[in-house]
């Protein structure tokens, strides 16, 4: 009893289901990248050009922006010139003429007003850019501007003359004629061309300084130059025949032009 107690106590147990083994995981290879050659970072512009550009925008640009505020001025004191001219003229000719005339100066934004008159508008516009000329332009050829390159750039506004119908009826295909161009250098002088109507001022600017009174002559001669120019009739021939679209854009069949106006020999329009 004691022998089979010990033998059956020294024998094993029965074994168990054996363990499961662990799988080894084998990194994936990653393809190497491709080898890059190292580009060489471009150096910094030369001191030179760095100094030419900032000269550049130094001069040019700054001087642009002070012909800008000169050519402003010389507008805003265009607009109160010709606000005062259009109450005196109306005052004058209600009282010795005709109580209906009706001259008004009509202002449409900071760059743009109209003056209307007679059947006429004039439309003056200021430009945001400014502008040089080729070396031909006659003003450039002085000593005045020779002795600093910046007044060879000008602020301009313009004059147009345009028939006063056009505008209301909004008859788009109407002409409009310009009548003088005004140029401000950075001093504010300025240089006039346009109609020989205009009192043209010598090309030599060093004398032509913007003041209240030149520019209310420059507004009275574009005014004259306006009334003296009349509407002329389209030969009967011309107006024989008129569109559908003529007609519905308000077009008049018999609406007049003017002839148009003389510049002066050196200027090109």
């Amino acid at each position: 009893m004691a022998k089979s107690a010990a033998a059956s106590a020294a024998s094993p147990a029965p074994a168990g289901p054996p363990a499961a083994r662990k799988k080894t995981v084998r990194p994936k290879k990653v393809p190497a990248a491709p080898l890059v050659e190292p580009t060489e970072v471009p150096d910094a512009l030369p001191p030179d050009r760095l100094h030419l550009i900032a000269e550049g925008l130094r001069e040019k640009s700054s001087a642009k922006q002070a012909i800008f505020r000169a050519t402003q001025a010389a507008f805003t004191l265009l607009r109160q010139v010709s606000q005062q001219l259009c109450l005196e003229l109306t005052q004058k000719v209600t009282t010795d003429a005709d109580a209906s005339v009706r001259i008004e100066c009509l202002p449409v934004n900071e760059m743009e007003f109209h003056i209307r008159f007679s059947g006429d508008l004039l439309v003056f516009v200021m430009h945001s850019n400014i502008v040089t000329f080729p070396d031909s332009f006659e003003p450039l050829n002085t000593p005045y501007v020779e002795a600093d390159f910046r007044r060879r750039f000008f602020g301009h506004i313009m004059a147009y003359n345009f028939m006063a119908d056009s505008i209301r009826y909004q008859r788009l295909n109407d002409p409009g004629y310009l009548l003088g161009r005004l140029l401000i250098n950075i001093d504010s002088h300025y240089f006039l061309e346009g109609v020989q109507q205009l009192e043209l001022p010598d090309p030599d600017m060093s004398r032509s300084t913007v003041t209240a009174e030149s520019l209310r002559l420059f507004v009275e001669s574009a005014m004259i130059a306006a009334v003296n120019n009349d509407l002329i009739a389209p030969p009967l021939p011309e107006i024989q025949r008129i569109s559908v679209k003529q007609k519905l854009e308000n077009q008049q069949v018999s609406r007049g032009s003017k002839v148009g106006f003389n510049f002066t020999n050196q200027q090109q329009f």
